[in-house]
């Protein structure tokens, strides 16, 4: 059986650097291949109807990798060439990865059992119209439920209007309250869930006809929980437990071993784990702590957390626990590592920086025939060239000086601020170990604004 055969398309500028990427590849993984070379100097300007004017394929092709960047209809290229046609990456640096030379993430990728309760903090000091904005917002970011948080004295008159207006917008409602009034117009209201209960409350509960949350009279030794558990067994209460997560210097490790202790106890037992207790009680971004909660979760059978969204760098908590609980699922029911399968939850630096090395920089600012400017940032200096100059600095002050000394005829008020924009970035890049692609954004993962570029802006 013949090898696949590949016909890469490029334009003149990509050319040598794109020859060395993908004979790596070829040898590697045992492919014949071809690269056409277009008439035109930046890749990213062909459209597939430009290409299939233009395009020489060998009788040998059994498939065509366009760039990345090559919007548009398929259709008149497919029909000139006959030939299954594939957006490739933008960067062609990224090939290995595109041919699967990195771990990849399978079909059922996405999976998850794992609930998430947003809690609505202060709901008694928030209009209607506030709840239920929130509660949108959060759902859309990948709550299960909303939790209808209340506060301590007396009962809350507003809180059935409140649980009846969400559960008209469609959603599921647990109520976080201690007192008995406002949970029982909450569950007359709908709701499905109340925290919390122990001994103190557990026989009210009986009477209130919906699930419960059962967290222990102490803490650190767990006291009441088995009383508690075995009277609403016994009463047909249907419950999760929440041995409550403390804060790091507050007996956080302690709190950890509880949950597993109680998972010992009560295998089958629903449980949950409230993590807002850590994320927003600890001086770092969330995004990490809730993967590395909802990886504990998962491996405990811990099926729902409770968290929050008020102090500003767990602002996107309940956004960042539906990507993480998606990821661990995948890691626990695979049996491997959390790597390599959710970019989007790397957030401060890139998952990976690709270079393009001195010499292959060389080869591309010498091959460069316009004035238009290009951008390169790696190994802590500010590539600046295009067929006149190749300047290279850490600083973009000098850079930009440096610049000024020796080429500025076309550096209009416009050409300046977009050059400027992009230096801006491009030491923001340097600085974090991130990727720089001009007139690209820099990628944030999950919380990255797309660009339109400079290119599309002047067409």
């Amino acid at each position: 059986m013949s090898r696949e055969h590949f016909h890469f398309v490029t334009g003149r500028l990509a050319q040598v650097a794109l020859q060395e990427t993908v004979q790596r590849i070829a040898d590697e993984i045992g492919f014949a291949y071809s690269i056409g070379v277009m008439p035109i100097t930046v890749a990213a300007l062909m459209t597939p109807a430009w290409i299939a004017r233009k395009i020489d394929l060998p009788p040998e092709t059994t498939r065509v990798i366009l760039p990345g960047y090559c919007d548009g209809d398929l259709r008149p290229l497919q029909q000139r060439c006959q030939v299954p046609i594939e957006l490739g990456p933008k960067d062609l640096r990224e090939l290995p990865e595109y041919f699967g030379q990195a771990a990849g993430r399978g079909d059922d990728y996405g999976d998850h059992d794992i609930q998430i309760l947003a809690e609505i903090n202060h709901a008694p000091r928030l209009t209607l119209e506030e709840v239920r904005w929130q509660a949108g917002q959060l759902a859309q970011a990948g709550a299960d439920w909303i939790d209808v948080g209340c506060e301590p004295g007396d009962p809350w008159r507003q809180v059935g209007d409140c649980v009846r207006a969400l559960r008209d917008d469609g959603h599921r409602v647990s109520i976080d309250s201690w007192n008995a009034v406002e949970v029982e117009a909450a569950v007359r209201a709908g709701a499905d869930l109340v925290l919390s209960v122990n001994s103190s409350n557990w026989r009210a509960a009986v009477d209130w006809g919906c699930e419960i949350v059962v967290v222990p009279d102490d803490f650190a030794s767990l006291a009441g929980l088995d009383q508690t558990v075995q009277s609403l067994t016994a009463a047909g209460v249907p419950f999760r437990i929440d041995p409550i997560l403390e804060p790091i210097g507050c007996g956080f490790a302690a709190s950890l071993n509880r949950y597993a202790e109680v998972r010992r106890r009560y295998p089958q037992a629903e449980m949950m784990m409230g993590i807002g207790n850590l994320t927003e009680l600890t001086d770092t971004d969330s995004a990490a702590i809730n993967v590395l909660l909802l990886g504990i979760c998962q491996e405990l059978g811990i099926r729902s957390v409770l968290t929050t969204q008020v102090i500003n760098w767990a602002r996107t908590a309940v956004r960042e626990c539906d990507l993480a609980r998606r990821l661990v699922h995948y890691a626990v029911r695979h049996g491997l590592p959390p790597k390599r399968l959710e970019s989007d939850l790397v957030l401060l630096r890139d998952p990976r920086v690709h270079r393009y090395g001195r010499q292959q920089l060389d080869q591309l600012a010498s091959s460069i025939k316009d004035k238009n400017y290009r951008i390169v940032a790696e190994d802590g200096l500010v590539h600046l060239f295009n067929s006149r100059v190749h300047l290279q600095e850490s600083d973009p002050f000098r850079l930009f000086a440096q610049l000024l000394e020796t080429s500025h005829d076309n550096l209009d008020a416009s050409h300046a601020f977009y050059l400027g924009y992009e230096m801006a970035k491009a030491v923001t890049a340097l600085t974090l170990d991130k990727e720089y692609r001009q007139d690209e954004a820099l990628d944030w993962g999950y919380l990255t604004v797309p660009e339109q570029s400079h290119r599309n802006r002047k067409s």
